[in-house]
């Protein structure tokens, strides 16, 4: 494996050397950084793959600069500890990225542990943020978008869908795990074979063991006959395994089982029987919290994550918003026999602001509802419902009215660029590369520009 580049962010010097040394000695390239801002400007300007922090620094937090980072570099791998660690913290810094929380102090050979895992899972989710790539089936993966970071997913895809290791997809509710799993099978030798889906969550656990691994006739009261499982109709298949996250731990063991040794029991069965089935799990659950709370097995989870996909949500693609709607417009056309001709530009602009808590789901449920009431023509922004229209309502033109006196134009201007510069900065989180594409300006051009201007990101341009 490649020599993994990681930067140690302390404001407590000892601390930060300590751990730099220990690590340098281990063989990995080490850099330092005292706070979170001087942490951001060499993440920007260097290729750093792993970030391992202290929570509570001066001038921004622990919390914050993990969002900055991910927003920032979504594929650096975040390691984050503290000594004033609670069950709130944890979750919300696992939510906002961060790959393990450490509490501290801790045992500098665990911390080497978390890193080797860190690397790993570095290697393999950088390939989802490839500059440039290339996707040769894009007509057999069931997914709409063509933004950078689909792209790259579809290239992924393609990547892992021959290969028989087990893949651990992860994404927030609504943004399409299982039509990902169901690329991944399209793609691979076993595509003539049966796509078995089992919604983990959606199974009473008495009855989940059965439905997974099958019975034998006389196991249980009411098994009457003999029955196969999904394991089983999966054979030289494919088996998808939803929401993980909600098998309890007994069954987990089990599940074990069949991935190590390639066999399973049914239920009252005397004998396993050999199989052969790939697995791909799904989850939107944070394993890494759940393996802490004691309710995820470990040796579990790293038979199930030896290929990692992570989904993106859908307010990271927002380009993709329109061919999505698109989509479900003829789709729902179709199935309601309507004649919608598409969303006006002040509707459109409404809906790409929006963030999409629910993903896909929440605007493919959006779209067939305007398709259904509509019935005809085009949707405007006064269709939409309140939530969804949102800043929209701001971009309706205004006159601006002109002093009697006149005005001085080159003020104006320069005004009113000076307040759009810090809009941009505001959006961003203070992150110069991201507002400079907001405004379509170089990079460059934008750090001249506030250079020229004096202009200084204020603390407040961190907070989320």
């Amino acid at each position: 494996m490649e020599r993994k580049r990681i930067l140690i962010t302390d404001d407590d010097k000892q601390a930060r050397e300590l751990v730099a040394s220990f690590l340098g000695y281990k063989g990995y390239d080490v850099q330092q950084a005292s706070d979170a801002m001087e942490a951001i400007e060499k993440v920007e300007a260097e290729d750093i793959d792993i970030v391992v922090t202290d929570v509570m620094m001066p001038k921004v937090n622990g919390l914050e600069f993990i969002k900055r980072l991910k927003a920032l570099r979504p594929e650096v791998v975040a390691i984050v500890y503290s000594a004033f660690g609670n069950s709130v913290m944890t979750a919300n810094l696992l939510k906002a990225g961060a790959f393990f929380y450490l509490d501290k102090p801790f045992d500098l050979q665990e911390l080497h542990k978390i890193i080797q895992r860190a690397a790993e899972h570095h290697s393999l989710q950088s390939l989802s943020y490839r500059a440039t790539p290339t996707v040769r089936n894009r007509s057999r993966i069931k997914m709409i978008g063509e933004s950078p970071k689909m792209l790259a997913l579809y290239e992924l895809i393609e990547k892992v869908a021959d290969s028989d290791s087990t893949v651990l997809i992860q994404g927030e509710s609504g943004t399409g795990k299982e039509l990902v799993a169901q690329s991944i099978h399209e793609l691979s030798s076993r595509r003539n074979r049966n796509f078995v889906p089992v919604n983990c969550g959606a199974i009473p656990d008495e009855l989940l063991e059965s439905e997974l691994f099958g019975h034998v006739k006389g196991a249980f009261t009411g098994a009457v006959t003999n029955r196969i499982g999904r394991f089983e109709m999966a054979d030289k298949g494919t088996l998808f395994l939803d929401e993980i996250g909600d098998m309890k731990t007994s069954l987990q063991v089990k599940l074990l089982r069949v991935l190590q040794n390639r066999e399973l029991e049914p239920v009252g069965a005397a004998r396993p029987k050999k199989i052969d089935t790939r697995i791909i799990a799904a989850t939107n659950q944070n394993l890494e919290k759940l393996i802490e709370d004691k309710t995820f097995r470990e040796d579990l989870y790293y038979r199930l994550s030896v290929i990692p996909i992570v989904i993106p949500p859908l307010r990271e693609r927002k380009e993709d918003i329109p061919l999505l709607i698109e989509s479900f417009i003829n789709k729902f056309n179709q199935e309601n026999r309507r004649d919608v001709k598409g969303f006006d530009r002040e509707a459109m602009a409404a809906l790409c602001e929006f963030n999409w808590p629910g993903n896909i789901r929440e605007l493919e449920n959006l779209v067939e509802r305007m398709v259904i009431l509509k019935g005809c023509g085009t949707v405007t922004l006064d269709d939409l419902p309140e939530k969804y229209r949102g800043r929209s309502e701001a971009r309706r033109p205004e006159t601006i009215p002109l002093p009697v006196d006149g005005i001085c134009l080159s003020s104006a201007v320069e005004e009113f660029e000076n307040r759009l510069i810090i809009q941009a900065l505001e959006k961003t989180g203070g992150n110069k590369k991201e507002a400079a594409m907001l405004l379509n300006l170089k990079r460059t051009t934008f750090i001249e520009k506030l250079k020229k201007k004096k202009m200084f990101m204020p603390d407040y341009a961190y907070a989320s």
